[in-house]
Parts: C-alpha cells; structure tokens; sequence
C-alpha cells in the first residue's frame, strides 16, 4: 500500500477528487464544534486534503499530520506549518496523541488491517470532551465491479472495505454521535479500465488480492457495465468522547 501511494504522490492532490469533495463536507461538520484543549491529528493525512478544508473553514489550531508514507507527506502543505509524522496505524496512535482533542480521518481507516479495532483505539484515546470526525468508504461500495467480477467468473480484487453498521456500532460504544450519514457518490467512466485506471492514478489500486491474470482482466472488462456509474458509499461519523 505504502509504495502505491508513494509512486502517486506527486499526482495525489489534483487527481483525488472524491476525496476532496468529502474531506471538505467533514471539515464543514467540524467547524462549529467547541474543542477542548488537546492536541489534534489528521490520521491518515496523505497530502492534507481533511487538514487544508479544516484550515479554509476556521480551526485556528494546528492539526498534526500524520502518514505513513512520507511521499506524500512531502506535498503535503501543512506538514511543517502544523507538524508532522510518519506513523503505522496498524501500531495504534503515538503517545503524544492521547487527550485527544479532535482526531479527523477521511479515507484512511479502510486500509488498516482491523478497520473496527483502530477505531475503538481512536474513541479511547480523546480527552472527555473530544471529537471524531470520520469518513470512510464501506463495504457496499463498487456493486458495478462486484457484479462484473460474479458475471466473468473472476474474483473481486478490490480492498475489503468494512461494513457501516459495524463502524458505527464500534463509534457508539464511546462518543455521542452528533451526526451520522451514508453518502452515495457514482463516478462516470467510459468503461471498467478508465474506472480501475482512475484509483491506480492516486495509487489506491493496491489491494491484498492478487492482481487478476490478463485473460481474466480482459473478462471482466468484458462484462463491465457501460451505461452505468460507479457507485461509491461513504460513512461519516462525528461524535463526541462521553465525560
């Protein structure tokens, strides 16, 4: 995952704009909450899409950023203005995060190895008082690639995205939600190659799956739906730690 998303550094920010779009509506959900003192953290901040919305929409404090691939926090514009580290989620959080005021993520829990287990670590670790703010694309996203993949007869070769409920569940545990939502996106593309080509471009083609032998990729883009959108499903969360 790592070096995917270190060839495609460079292009990340300008190519990314679903997420863009949905870093900038968390960040809109965060401007009006009343923070305690604590550090604050983009988890996952790759290039700093979730860092810069919060930044244009008026937190004033410094929001850590923290990636494991250093590729892209070298463009990431708040690395050194509002700090920086690189950082395995998988390990949990670094110490200096705990008391957490505010911890933001926007497309990054998906990629951890226990998608549910890092999220109830990230509920502990915020001071009483302190805020999540979460998005996170779920399991019933791409149907149009799931069924293309049954009608070929090949296996889906997407990341395992994890389930809405589950997350949610694991949120409620900890924090008063203050909003919960599932968003519905579908992207355009001409065809299933434009579609896979469009995640390799940020380098989120990455996936523990093996990658599908050429007669069985030509299959499946076979049997791509051409008169339909991609659809793409996202969680957003923000709560509040219970005192």
């Amino acid at each position: 995952m790592r070096v995917g998303f270190g060839r495609r550094a460079a292009d990340y920010h300008q190519q990314a704009g679903l997420q863009r779009a949905v870093a900038w509506r968390l960040a809109h959900l965060c401007a009006p909450l009343p923070l305690p003192p604590g550090p604050a953290a983009d988890l996952g901040a790759g290039t700093g899409l979730l860092g810069e919305a919060l930044q244009q929409q008026g937190l004033e404090r410094p929001v850590l950023q923290l990636d494991l691939c250093p590729e892209l926090l070298a463009h990431n514009s708040l690395a050194n203005q509002h700090g920086h580290c690189q950082w395995d989620l998988n390990r949990g959080l670094p110490k200096q995060l705990g008391g957490a005021s505010l911890l933001g993520s926007s497309f990054a829990l998906q990629w951890l190895a226990e998608p549910a287990t890092a999220l109830r670590q990230w509920c502990q670790a915020l001071a009483p008082g302190g805020w999540l703010a979460l998005a996170v694309p779920t399991a019933d996203s791409f149907p149009q690639w799931h069924r293309a993949a049954r009608a070929a007869g090949v296996p889906f070769t997407g990341l395992p995205l994890p389930e809405a409920a589950a997350l949610a569940a694991v949120a409620e545990e900890a924090l008063t939600l203050r909003h919960r939502q599932l968003l519905r996106f579908s992207q355009r593309h001409r065809d299933g190659r434009r579609f896979l080509g469009s995640l390799q471009a940020i380098g989120a083609l990455t996936t523990p799956a093996p990658r599908l032998p050429g007669v069985q990729l030509r299959r499946l883009l076979q049997h791509w739906p051409s008169d339909d959108g991609v659809t793409w499903e996202v969680l957003l969360l923000v709560g509040q730690r219970l005192p």
